[in-house]
């Protein structure tokens, strides 16, 4: 297993290029696969899941250009996709799996998705079950709710579909079914409005996608038509050093070209509600997705509640919003998050127990944690990821303002989506 010592640093400081946005890489390349012509990507994210998604593709027949930051897809319509003579592995892509379901129920062929050992642990029945409703023929371990998983590709139907839960991964695979159906309309209900970048994408590729509140919709049998997508920043990743640029002194961070969709701004929501010094220059020449530069300095922060309709804009920033708040005065309580227990790792328990290692004042709750601050964190203390790379990012912040070492186990894990983390690290640092 792969093991990092990190140390305390004095002060961050610079300019940096957050990687492109995972999500949006993943989506990029999907669309493109199934668009008639060439789509070209600029600043695609070279992240393992990312890669993934691109061998997925590969397998069914897509002629795929990757070189350092960008990627070129040859896209030969949905019936361009070939039956895969080998299983289509997503290795740790949740994204993989879940939006490539909604895109092989509705082929005329038959594949076989499995990935690794935490890919197997986590549930997919909350896409299997809507696409089901479709007419989608899937098959696999506990009824079809973990992999390795079979789909029987064939003729979908549109439904109206109440989603229980706020998730982009579920609507996304949903309307990827709905360009399959009959003509009908394929409708998504969430309880939250999730992030919207497959709408925003469709649209760029050519399709009509109707919005009402937490309501999407879309005609059936719509084609798409290549395009050139420049991928931002991804804020996911971007937050680890807004959190850093806050809460190490003397500080002060520049993030350049920073995805700032109203659906994933929940980390700058927080840092503002918390009293961080924080300034957001818009770039308003990119159409498809807003994108700005951010600058952070050194803050004092105060503790908050956050739930309700902010837990979707930043489900996947809170491991790091956590150490933030072990920074800030009083208490910080994070409540209606119990999506978090089937991500990477259950991370109310990673969190909560990687940072409780390093003197941190947290409790897990059935949905979320109480934090209290400000809290000096101490090292001389041993570290996992467990495989998490939002995990292992959080502890490489962590170790910036901890005293004594740091031992970080599985820091490869962040190779995931941030293969330049620690790198963009010693940058800020020198």
């Amino acid at each position: 297993m792969s093991t990092k010592r990190l140390s305390k640093v004095d002060t961050l400081r610079g300019e940096i290029e957050i990687p492109g946005d995972k999500s949006i890489s993943h989506r990029a390349v999907m669309f493109g696969a199934i668009a008639n012509g060439t789509t070209k990507i600029s600043n695609f994210l070279m992240g393992e899941d990312c890669l993934s998604t691109v061998d997925c593709f590969r397998k069914m027949g897509v002629e795929i250009e990757v070189n350092e930051g960008s990627v070129t897809v040859q896209g030969k319509g949905y019936e361009g996709l070939q039956e895969p003579v080998h299983i289509l592995d997503v290795g740790n892509s949740g994204t993989t799996t879940r939006l490539m379901l909604g895109i092989l129920a509705g082929t005329d062929f038959h594949s076989c998705i499995i990935g690794d050992e935490s890919i197997a642990k986590r549930p997919m029945s909350r896409v299997t079950n809507p696409l089901r409703l479709m007419g989608a023929k899937i098959d696999g371990r506990n009824d079809g709710d973990f992999t390795p998983l079979a789909v029987r590709g064939k003729e979908l139907n549109g439904v109206e579909y109440n989603s229980p839960v706020a998730s982009a991964q579920v609507k996304s695979a949903i309307l990827l079914a709905g360009l399959r159906t009959n003509n009908e309309l394929t409708i998504v209900n969430e309880p939250h409005k999730s992030r919207d970048h497959t709408e925003r994408m469709l649209r760029a590729f050519g399709v009509e996608v109707l919005e009402e509140d937490t309501k999407v919709s879309l005609q059936g049998g719509q084609t798409l038509k290549a395009t050139s997508i420049f991928v931002p920043g991804d804020i996911s990743s971007a937050a680890f050093f807004l959190v850093a640029g806050a809460i190490v002194p003397n500080s002060e961070i520049i993030l350049k070209n920073v995805g700032i969709n109203p659906t994933r701004t929940g980390i700058i929501d927080v840092l503002i509600q918390m009293g961080a010094s924080i300034e957001i220059i818009k770039n308003e020449d990119n159409e498809f997705e807003p994108i700005a530069d951010i600058i952070i300095k050194t803050s004092e922060l105060k503790g908050i509640t956050i739930g309700g309709d902010l837990i979707p804009k930043l489900i996947d920033e809170i491991p790091v919003i956590a150490l933030l708040a072990t920074q800030a005065e009083g208490e910080t309580i994070i409540k209606d998050a119990s999506e978090l227990k089937v991500k990477e790792t259950n991370r109310i328990d990673t969190v909560v127990g990687e940072l409780a290692k390093l003197g941190a004042n947290i409790e897990a709750t059935d949905d979320g944690m109480i934090i209290k601050g400000r809290t000096k964190l101490s090292g001389n203390a041993t570290v996992s990821s467990h495989g998490d790379h939002r995990i292992g990012m959080m502890l490489g912040i962590a170790a910036c303002i901890t005293d004594g070492e740091i031992d970080l186990h599985d820091y490869k894990a962040i190779d995931v989506s941030y293969p330049d983390f620690f790198a963009h690290l010693e940058q800020l640092a020198k």
